[in-house]
C-alpha cells in the first residue's frame, strides 16, 4: 500500500508498508547465511546451533532485513512514479499498522522540473579593449619594477628606496607588541608601514635618529591597538637606493627570450598580453551569462544538494588553508558560512545539465584538447603539459567541465543580444595604480 503526498515545492512524503511475514523470511535467511561461517567458542564453524545464531545475530538480521524491505520498497515506489530522487530519504515509522505489517513514510526531496527559458529578450555586454604599444610598453616598465635592484646610496631617505631601521615604540612609556624591531628593511612608499610613520623616516640620513608621536587609525589590524597615540624612535642603518634594469639583451633573457633578442620580447610581452585579455574577457562574459541564466531561470533547489555542497566548500576551504602551511585542525569551518556560494552553484549546475542535454552541448574531443593545448602554452614545455593532462582521467574531466560551461556561455551568446563595450585597458585590467 503506497500514498504519495506533496509537501511542498520538492518535498514529498510516500506512505508505505511491508508484510511483517517477508521481513521474516529475510532474517530467517540471513541467519542461515551466518551460520555457515560463525565462530563461537566450542563449536567448529557452521556447527553452532542455530537457536545460538539467533541470540546472537538475531538483532542484527533483524535491523538488516528492515532496512532492505524499507529500500526495496521506497525504491520500487519511486521507479514507478518516475521520481527524481535528491539527496537520501528520511524514514519515519508510522502508526496505525495493519495487521501483519509495518507502515512507515519515507520524506524526501526531488530534483525540480527545468525548461530552460527563451533569452531573446535578455542582454548582456562583452568587454572590448585592445592590446596597443602604449600597454606593452607599460607592461615592460612594470617587469623592470619587479627585477628591481637596490644600491647603496650615499644621501637622504627618499620614497622608493629600501631603508634598513630600528625602530623602539612606547604606549605610555611602555613597550608593547609589535612596536620594537632591529635591521627591518623597509621600502618607503610601498605601503609595508602606516604612511605617517614612513613620512617620518623620509629625509634622515644613515645614522640619524628621530622620535616622532603617531596614532593608530581606528580601523587599525590590531585592535587593541587602534585608535592610540604611540612614540616612536627610529635610527637609520642603510639607504639603497632603486635601480631599474635597461631594456637590453640581458633583460631579455631574464624574461626567458635565450637570445636577448629585444624585439623578440616585445613578441612575447605583447602575445602575453593578448592572452591575458582574451581570458578576462572571457572570465566576464561567463560571468555575465552565468548571471543571466539564473535570472531568467528562478528556480527552487533540494536542501540536501545545498547542504551537501555548502559541507564541500567547507572543507576545500579547510584543505587550502593545510596547503598554505596553516593549522586549519582548530579553525571552525561552517558549512553555513558557504551556504549562498552554494546555492549559486546547485542552482547553476542543475541550469546548465538541463541546457547541455536539450542542445546537445556536450564537450567534444577535439575541443577538450584546443583547451589543453592554449593552456599549455604558456608554460616552457608544452608538450609535457599535454601528456600531464592526458595521463589521468580526472584532469581531463576538468578540462571537459570547462568546455561545457563554454558552450553554454556561447549557446546563451547566440540566444541573447550581446553589445560590445569599450573599457579603459588599466581598469579592466585591475592596473589602477599604475
Amino acid at each position: 500500500m503506497t500514498n504519495e503526498v506533496t509537501l511542498g515545492a520538492l518535498e514529498r512524503r510516500i506512505d508505505m508498508s511491508v508484510a511483517l511475514a517477508d521481513i521474516e523470511r529475510e532474517v530467517d535467511s540471513r541467519l542461515k547465511k551466518m551460520a555457515r561461517t560463525v565462530k563461537m567458542p566450542g563449536f567448529r564453524p557452521g556447527k553452532v546451533p542455530m537457536k545460538m545464531v539467533e541470540q546472537t545475530y538475531g538483532a542484527q538480521a533483524r535491523n538488516e532485513a528492515l532496512g532492505a524491505a524499507v529500500e526495496r520498497a521506497f525504491g520500487e515506489q519511486v521507479r514507478s512514479q518516475n521520481l527524481r530522487v535528491a539527496g537520501y530519504p528520511r524514514i519515519e515509522p508510522k502508526e496505525g499498522s495493519a495487521e501483519g505489517s509495518l507502515a512507515f513514510s519515507a520524506v524526501f526531496e526531488i530534483y525540480p522540473e527545468i525548461t530552460p527559458a527563451d533569452l531573446s529578450g535578455k542582454s548582456l555586454e562583452r568587454p572590448a579593449l585592445e592590446v596597443n604599444e602604449t600597454e606593452i610598453d607599460r607592461t615592460i616598465e612594470i617587469l623592470r619594477k619587479q627585477r628591481t635592484v637596490f644600491e647603496i646610496a650615499a644621501r637622504a631617505a627618499e620614497t622608493g628606496d629600501k631603508v634598513t631601521i630600528d625602530f623602539n615604540g612606547t604606549l605610555g612609556g611602555e613597550p608593547f607588541a609589535g612596536g620594537n624591531a632591529t635591521d627591518f628593511p623597509v621600502v618607503l612608499g610601498a605601503g609595508a608601514l602606516l604612511p605617517e610613520f614612513e613620512s617620518n623616516v623620509a629625509g634622515l640620513n644613515v645614522g640619524e635618529s628621530k622620535t616622532f608621536d603617531l596614532t593608530f587609525p581606528e580601523d587599525y589590524q590590531a585592535s587593541d591597538m587602534a585608535g592610540k597615540t604611540v612614540q616612536f624612535a627610529v635610527t637609520v642603518k642603510k639607504i639603497e637606493a632603486p635601480r631599474l634594469p635597461e631594456v637590453d639583451a640581458d633583460f631579455a633573457r631574464s624574461l626567458g627570450v635565450a637570445d636577448g633578442d629585444v624585439a623578440k620580447m616585445r613578441e612575447e610581452v605583447a602575445a602575453n598580453l593578448r592572452r591575458e585579455v582574451t581570458r578576462r574577457v572571457k572570465a566576464a562574459v561567463k560571468d555575465q551569462a552565468m548571471n543571466l541564466l539564473l535570472e531568467a531561470n528562478p528556480l527552487e533547489v533540494p536542501k540536501a544538494l545545498i547542504e551537501a555542497e555548502s559541507t564541500q566548500l567547507a572543507e576545500n576551504a579547510r584543505q587550502e588553508m593545510t596547503q598554505r602551511g596553516m593549522d586549519a585542525s582548530k579553525m571552525p569551518f561552517e558549512p553555513k558560512w558557504f551556504e549562498d556560494q552554494a546555492v549559486r552553484r546547485v542552482k547553476l549546475g542543475l541550469l546548465l545539465a538541463e541546457v547541455v542535454k536539450q542542445n546537445e552541448l556536450q564537450a567534444k574531443p577535439e575541443q577538450i584538447r584546443a583547451l589543453v593545448d592554449d593552456y599549455a602554452q604558456s608554460f616552457e614545455e608544452p608538450a609535457e603539459v599535454v601528456k600531464w593532462y592526458y595521463s589521468q582521467p580526472q584532469r581531463l574531466a576538468q578540462a571537459e567541465a570547462i568546455v561545457i560551461e563554454d558552450n553554454v556561455v556561447e549557446w546563451v551568446l547566440r540566444n541573447a543580444s550581446v553589445t560590445d563595450k569599450a573599457v579603459a585597458f588599466d581598469e579592466f585590467m585591475g592596473h589602477t595604480n599604475r
